[in-house]
């Protein structure tokens, strides 16, 4: 998937968020190595020092473990991905929620809406 920045956020924000969902959902397995800085930053058409900036928030949040030789991991601590992964869910969850309410759906309409489309997905 293409790399979309808008201006809402600092671009290295959101390659941090971004890259947290890639490991969370398993796209990096936990203790792989890391894409390099230079691969991460010609992927996504970004400055390096942007996208290591990016990365030393990940490592400063847990997640990627820096080794000046080697690269950096993604961390093993499947616990602290998992907390993230909870995190993420229930933020998208309460946005969800929040849109819905803006259209006039209760929490329970929104629940059956997503049910249903959740249903057509599985057809």
């Amino acid at each position: 998937m293409a790399w979309q920045f808008d201006n809402h956020q600092p671009i290295w924000v959101q390659i941090s968020d971004r890259l947290l969902r890639e490991i969370i959902s398993g796209k990096y397995e936990a203790g792989a190595r890391f894409p390099a800085v230079r691969e991460l930053a010609a992927e996504a058409a970004v400055n390096p020092n942007t996208m290591q900036r990016a990365l030393a928030n990940l490592e400063q949040q847990g997640v990627l473990i820096g080794n000046r030789t080697a690269g950096r991991t993604v961390t093993a601590d499947l616990a602290l991905l998992q907390n993230f992964r909870e995190q993420m869910a229930e933020a998208d969850t309460k946005a969800y929620l929040a849109d819905m309410a803006v259209l006039g759906y209760t929490v329970k309409e929104a629940a059956e809406w997503a049910s249903r489309i959740a249903g057509e997905a599985t057809k």
